[in-house]
């Protein structure tokens, strides 16, 4: 019946593993769905709650900072004025209620006009000590939730309170409407949930084709007789080497213990070739090993998503073929001699060396290497290169071969020269007959043959279709000469050979890259600025590149910024990260980040490519880093400092007293949870400040503090340039071969004097506006800047309108000739301007734009005491004198 054959294929359907998991995950989802609706209930209420007294302070606040109120106060009827004033600004601002009291409590204002000269109900005490106070309690509009805010005279004096708020019903009448959106939110949230959870259980369903835990087990149980019965044993193992599944064949054939399955490969007590085979993961195809007595061809593939599959058949019946097999047997372990010491380094040399090694005294009596000159060097070598003799090995040292580090350039006619052009190895079975060979250099030749060499074989070391060099074997106490099947064997143990030495010369060309990307990253020219005068140095490290910089990046109102990091560590990365290191810095520098922020942000960065090193590749994480950064005004002539586990700078003052600066150390970068802090110094003028890295003061037979001692000896001359300074620093402490990268920066400070420095005190009142004008288009005057008196003018009146209009006294101008006009406008409010593009029809909002259209560049940085916004303009070019004009002095 229809109804039954339903009611089968359902119950068919969820009796399956698919079906069991899609019920399952739907209850997880239904679960999860009702967590989730109790949650955003509770954290709506919560975060209505929140916005509530955020909205009662904020109305209160600017109720208490609005003008004309303190005058109210003062007047004989308060209540007439504010009144009304109240209840216009409670329906603007979406309050219940705004009330403003004496320093008693008693109202001058409330929604009900009979609560008005009554107590105020709530907590004042607070709010009379000059703090913001949220409360709720119950009052006449009912339940309330309401800030008190004091409202304070121009001597600090609390004379009046302003409480604003919100009853409790409105507040949940707000949440409940907010419901039946987080409802439906999370209704579509299930649907989507329960749509996705049966598309996963459909396509299960697939994988598994509908079986149940019952038929999949009896499939598992077939599969694992005919496994273990098949004659060819079967091996599978994973990523960490150990032994995943030996069915019973493979157990016989290496004598594997009963409970070899769970175990390391290397444990379970199989021949030692087979475990390294089988740990090195490689493919292998018919290799042929031995395993006691047994003679077994191994196949090995990977397997997904880590490990390998292995089968194995029993070749011992082959005692035919034993003399061939035990041929075989020492080619394989010179084969296999060659795979474990050769390439043990990345160096071309050793390489080569390794080659010749291996190859003596098993299958040749003398091994010599040429490699094409341009290969030493880390490039890739062009026809007709000379050979240049990189590796020697005999089994005796008095051979008459061409000596180690020769140069030579092989004749057409010989085998070496063949073998480089065409890339195929050469047998000369005889030296006696071969006119060729002779024809390079008939005496060495004849002394060769004199002193028992009689065969060879020329390999060309070709790798990715490349030629690198030669290797030649050569034959003298084995009577008998090298045969075709040495040639093989020759041909293949140079052609794995040649796989490391290009390695090896690919590291080296990367090694130069590495030094050529270190020197691009670090500055090439010093930029222009007029605040110190700077001298530098840079080396790296004997044994590689490393991560040490420097840099010197000029800032708003003429200020510079002086950054000395070092990167732990040598190579590609290093350098690389050191460049992203110093990019950062230079991108957080024009924020206007004060020191100890910077090295915050710096910090949070090298943390993130931590964990992208984590996650990427273990190896490639920030292993540690050390930054100090300065900030000189020539203004004020004080110097801001922070550093990040950086060596201390030393400061040396005009009269030659040197001394090294007591900055908090801070924790280096990457570590995270520990503050930096900021340590200013006024320096004056003609002051040296030295920054500089642990390579320069710090060597493997010299104590850091004898260092820094040699370092403040050198500095105590004040009448040096910074150019002096250096050599005399370099001269004291740089060591022949650093073992450590070295960064030195020497910055002597300059001042801007009063003559190019105008600043005025503005009142805060939008009138005084115009005066600042005239102060300014008169100074430009005097310094004979007329051009820019136009721009000027209308820069400073829209800086300092929008600072009147939006920000907080006190309220000052700065103009500095430098090598741009800067225009500072100085407020005490921390609120950033933001520029956007106006309307049409808008009618305000084009202050900023201007700005940005009139100025080279504008931009806000912050003070202790508030903000400042600045914008540089470049200074007129004077004009070009006429053709043929003489200029005299």
């Amino acid at each position: 019946m229809p109804g039954v054959r339903v009611r089968s294929n359902l119950g068919r359907r969820f009796g399956s593993v698919a079906g069991q998991v899609f019920v399952l995950q739907v209850a997880i989802v239904v679960l999860l769905a009702a967590g989730a609706l109790l949650a955003l209930v509770l954290q709506s209420r919560y975060d209505i709650d929140r916005e509530a007294r955020n909205r009662s302070v904020s109305v209160a606040q600017t109720f208490a900072n609005s003008l004309g109120l303190q005058e109210a106060l003062r007047s004989p009827d308060p209540s007439a004025i504010l009144q009304p004033l109240a209840e216009e600004t409670r329906k603007d601002a979406g309050v219940d209620f705004i009330v403003v009291m004496d320093t008693n409590g008693i109202r001058y204002t409330h929604p009900q006009p009979d609560r008005i000269g009554e107590r105020f109900v709530g907590t004042i005490e607070p709010s009379l000590a000059g703090q913001v106070y949220t409360e709720s309690v119950e009052g006449p509009l009912g339940k309330e939730i309401q800030a008190i805010v004091p409202v304070t005279s121009p001597g600090g004096e609390v004379v009046a309170l302003v409480s604003a708020g919100l009853t409790v019903e409105s507040v949940t009448g707000i949440a409940d409407r907010h419901l039946p959106v987080f409802l439906l939110a999370l209704a579509i949230g299930l649907a989507l949930a329960t749509v996705g959870t049966a598309l996963i259980s459909r396509r299960l369903r697939r994988q598994t084709h509908g079986l149940g835990t019952q038929e999949m087990t009896r499939m598992y149980e077939h599969h694992d007789a005919v496994l273990h019965s098949v004659r060819e044993g079967v091996l599978i193992t994973d990523g960490d080497g150990r032994l995943l599944l030996a069915n019973d064949e493979a157990g016989r054939l290496l004598g594997l213990p009963d409970d070899a399955e769970g175990r390391p490969v290397d444990e379970v007590g199989m021949d030692r070739r087979m475990a390294e085979l089988l740990l090195s993961g490689r493919v292998a195809t018919d290799e042929v090993l031995e395993a006691g007595d047994r003679l077994l061809v191994v196949n090995q593939r990977p397997t997904r998503p880590q490990g390998s599959a292995v089968t194995i058949r029993d070749s011992t019946e082959m005692q035919l073929l034993s003399n061939r097999a035990e041929a075989a047997r020492r080619r394989l372990k010179l084969l296999y001699d060659a795979g474990g010491d050769i390439g043990t380094t990345l160096d071309v040399v050793r390489t080569a060396e390794e080659l010749a090694d291996v190859a003596v005294p098993q299958f040749a009596d003398f091994v010599t290497v040429d490699l094409a000159d341009p290969v030493l060097k880390g490039d890739e070598p062009g026809p007709g290169a000379d050979m240049r003799r990189t590796a020697v090995s005999g089994i005796r040292s008095d051979h008459p071969l061409y000596p180690l580090h020769s140069l030579i350039e092989f004749l057409p006619s010989t085998p070496q020269a063949r073998g480089y052009g065409t890339g195929t190895a050469e047998l000369v079975p005889d030296l006696h007959d071969a006119p060729g060979w002779h024809a390079q250099d008939a005496p060495r030749a004849s002394a060769i043959v004199g002193y028992g060499i009689h065969s060879l074989i020329a390999a060309p070391l070709k790798a990715r279709g490349v030629v690198l060099g030669v290797v030649n074997f050569w034959r003298s106490q084995k009577p008998e000469p090298f045969d075709e099947d040495d040639l093989s064997l020759a041909e293949e143990l140079v052609g794995r050979a040649a796989v490391t030495m290009d390695n090896a010369r690919r590291y080296t060309r990367e090694h130069n890259l590495a030094v050529t990307l270190q020197r691009s990253l670090l500055p090439q020219d010093l930029p222009e600025q007029s605040a110190v005068d700077v001298a530098h140095f840079y080396q790296p490290a004997q044994s590689g590149v490393g991560g040490d910089w420097f840099d010197v990046i000029p800032l708003s109102g003429s200020r510079v910024g002086l950054v000395v990091g070092d990167v732990v560590g040598h190579g590609l990365h290093a350098a690389a990260t050191m460049g992203r290191l110093r990019t950062a810095v230079h991108n957080f520098s024009s924020m206007d980040l004060p020191p100890d922020e910077l090295l915050a942000r710096l910090d949070n960065l090298v943390q993130r490519m931590d964990q992208e090193g984590d996650s990427a590749a273990p190896d490639k994480g920030v292993l540690g880093a050390t930054c100090l950064y300065a900030v000189y005004d020539p203004v004020s002539q004080n110097c801001a400092m922070a550093r990040a586990g950086h060596m201390p700078p030393l400061v040396v003052a005009p009269d030659g007293t040197t001394t090294i600066s007591e900055l908090p150390a801070g924790p280096p970068l990457g570590l995270g949870g520990m503050p930096f802090e900021t340590m200013e110094l006024h320096l004056a003028e003609g002051s040296q400040l030295v920054l500089y890295t642990d390579g320069l003061v710090e060597e493997r037979n010299r104590d850091i503090s004898e260092g820094l001692e040699r370092l403040r000896a050198a500095l105590s001359h004040p009448d040096r340039d910074p150019h002096a300074s250096r050599r005399a620093v370099l001269d004291a402490l740089l060591p022949s071969r650093p073992s450590d990268d070295i960064a030195l920066l020497v910055a002597r400070t300059r001042t801007l004097g009063p003559g190019r420095v105008a600043e005025w005190d503005v009142p805060f009142d939008p009138s005084e506006v115009g005066a600042v004008r005239g102060l300014a288009a008169d100074r430009l005057e005097e310094w004979g800047l007329q051009e820019l008196v136009f721009t000027t003018e209308l820069i400073l009146s829209e800086l300092t309108t929008n600072a009147i209009r939006y920000g907080a006294p006190p309220v000052r101008i700065r103009l500095l000739r430098d090598r741009t006009l800067t225009c500072e406008v100085w407020d005490g409010s921390s609120t950033a301007p933001h520029l956007r593009y106006a309307a049409t029809t808008d009618e305000g909002g084009r202050g900023l734009f201007l700005v940005a259209q009139l100025s080279e560049h504008w931009g806000t940085r912050y003070t202790p005491e508030g903000k400042v916004i600045w914008a540089e303009q470049a200074l007129p070019t004077p004009p070009a004198p006429p053709p043929g004009a003489q200029l005299f002095r």
